[in-house]
């Protein structure tokens, strides 16, 4: 059946080629800005609204089993950290989402292909037009397929369950101080990107960018914590440069 929609066959790819009526990924992919300037399109918000539902209970469930002796307000806050806007946008930006979503003009022009709000939003939006598409057997293949990795990092993070967080408890653990973040930024007001280290004593650990300071701190966290934990602790001889044994 013809149908003017555009197939996107990459982002279908990425996505894991679900079954997906081509007039839904469009319209998932169409955000308000570009409905406005074009007479009044459909937008992607009640796809959206239907995705975030969809994603909260495949999340929740997949949680429950995977957890059995976790509390409820653990779950609960492993949820909030594999489903919040910054690790969706996360998700977004790994299967190139940014780069098929309809714009506007004006968030065209201030960088809204990469912005968190507009990428994680997308994302639901897509989770509902395959829901719809295909039911919650397909939808729910598609989240796992998206966001299983997010669930075992979660897990592994500490009682804050963030990466600042963990980087904190795990710096303190081995005595090493209290980070601190080092912030940058380049570009103009309306498309700022900021750039974060992380400071720990003399030595600066990890890179982190992200449109806004606290979503570069998150990332350069991330990385710091990567670095250290992954590292020789502090006090011990790295096997790699001890002398042999006489």
């Amino acid at each position: 059946m013809a149908t003017g929609a555009e197939d996107y066959p990459g982002l279908r790819e990425a996505l894991g080629d679900p079954v997906l009526e081509p007039e839904l990924l469009e319209r998932s992919l169409t955000h308000r800005s570009f409905a406005y300037e074009h007479g009044g399109l459909p937008t992607n918000e009640r796809l959206e609204f239907l995705g975030d539902s969809v994603l909260g209970v495949v999340v929740t469930e997949a949680l429950y089993r995977t957890f059995p002796d976790l509390s409820e307000g653990r779950l609960a806050k492993l949820r909030a950290a594999v489903v919040n806007a910054r690790a969706l946008a996360g998700v977004g930006r790994s299967i190139g989402l940014g780069d098929h979503i309809k714009l506007g003009r004006g968030e065209e022009s201030t960088g809204g292909r990469d912005k968190a709000s507009i990428v994680s939003d997308t994302v639901e939006a897509v989770i509902g037009a395959v829901h719809i598409s295909g039911g919650i057997e397909v939808s729910s293949v598609l989240v796992h397929r998206l966001f299983d990795h997010l669930i075992t990092e979660a897990a592994a993070l500490g009682a804050g369950l963030d990466w600042k967080t963990s980087l904190q408890e795990l710096t303190a653990e081995r005595g090493l101080g209290v980070p601190e973040y080092v912030i940058t930024d380049a570009g103009p007001d309306h498309m700022k990107t900021f750039h974060a280290q992380v400071q720990i004593g003399a030595e600066r650990y990890g890179n982190g960018v992200g449109r806004s300071k606290k979503e570069a701190e998150q990332a350069a966290a991330e990385t710091a914590y990567r670095e250290i934990h992954d590292g020789p602790v502090a006090g011990q001889a790295d096997p790699a440069q001890s002398p042999p044994e006489s």
